[in-house]
């Protein structure tokens, strides 16, 4: 699995986490799932994310750009 498959996956699956969370548990875990937009904007600018980091940690593909 690449990297940005693997972003996408963990991003999705902690938002579901979330939203279920406050529905369930306790509506401040909404503040989790702004987090996680957040955090997706701000990667999105920077072109710097701590989730690709960490994946790349741990063993996931960079994916190859061919011309």
């Amino acid at each position: 699995m690449t990297i940005n498959a693997g972003l996408r996956l963990v991003a999705g699956t902690f938002v579901i986490i979330s939203v279920l969370l406050a529905h369930f548990v306790n509506p401040m875990w909404f503040l989790f799932t702004v987090f996680i937009g957040l955090n997706l904007i701000q990667s999105a600018f920077t072109g710097w994310c701590p989730m690709v980091w960490l994946l790349g940690k741990l063993g996931f593909k960079r994916e190859v750009v061919v011309n």
